[in-house]
Parts: structure tokens; sequence; C-alpha cells
């Protein structure tokens, strides 16, 4: 296994870890208005004021859900990818496939980034699509997902160096 091909199996496996742990954790918006809300795409937590904090499933608008199943299928394909990579110590004509299934990864990434702000219209939030209110702000979930998204395009642009024919 060669430099760029370790190098791009550490970053795709660090995108799908920042991936699931902004999935995790509810703080995608966060707002501190009559007490902390935390929205999540898998839990909402609300504790108002000194009162333990309540935690449910959330009723997702289709923007979120889109944005989740995206996420999802991403990390499955990040995985995969991940998987072909080491794979490819062995039989190295699969790097192409892990090409291209990490370049899907990074497509849906990608989309979810652009339908997720569509949402802020929720009663939860009251915004309009892609702007929020001023007192909600994108927490450390969000941020984490744009991380991933980040390093999933750095990830791919190496595995593409190693697609490269040899001269």
């Amino acid at each position: 296994m060669d430099k760029l091909t370790l190098s791009s199996s550490i970053l795709f496996l660090i995108a799908d870890i920042f991936a699931i742990a902004s999935l995790v954790m509810p703080d995608w918006i966060v707002t501190d208005v009559g007490g902390d809300t935390k929205l999540g795409l898998m839990r909402e937590c609300i504790t108002i004021y000194n009162r333990p904090q309540i935690c449910i499933s959330p009723t997702l608008p289709t923007e979120w859900a889109i944005t989740l199943l995206c996420i999802l299928v991403g990390c499955i394909a990040i995985t995969t990818t991940v998987v072909l990579l080491i794979v490819s110590y062995w039989e190295r004509s699969v790097i192409c496939h892990a090409r291209w299934i990490g370049f899907f990864a990074m497509v849906l990434f990608c989309f979810a980034a652009v339908v997720f702000p569509i949402g802020f219209h929720i009663p939860q939030i009251g915004g309009e699509p892609y702007q929020l209110p001023t007192d909600h702000q994108v927490g450390v979930s969000y941020i984490f997902f744009v991380l991933a998204l980040w390093i999933t395009v750095i990830s791919e642009l190496f595995i593409g160096k190693v697609c490269l024919p040899h001269l």
C-alpha cells in the first residue's frame, strides 16, 4: 500500500467518524431562548432553565429526513471505501471501485449540506429556508458534518492520484 492510498484510507476513516459523531449528537441547531434547545437529525433535547434535560426522537421535516438518509448512505459508502482501500493492499484493481464509491459518498454529503438549510422553516426554529433567526446558531454537530464533508473531498483528491495510470 503506497503513501497516498494509506493517507486516503486514514482520511476517509476520520471523515466517517466525524459524520457518525454528527448524527449521534443533537447539536445541529442550538438556541438558549426559553431554556437550552438542541435540534438534531436523530435526537432533540430541551432543558427548560435548571430542570433535567429531556431528549426525544424528532419528527423530521422532509428536508431533514433527506439529509439524514444522505448522510447514513454516505457513511456506508465511506466505510465501504475504507474496506476496499484496505483490500487494495492484496488486490490493486479495487482502488478504482473505492474511488467511485468515495466519490458517491462525497456527492451525497454535498447534497445533504445543500438540503439541510431548507428545513430552517420548522416551527421549533421559525426561520426561512437558508436563513436561521438571530437567536439560533448551528451547533457542533453541523460543524462536524461540514468537517467530514471537507475531509471526504480531500480524501477523494488523494485517491484520485492513486488511480492515475503509472507512466
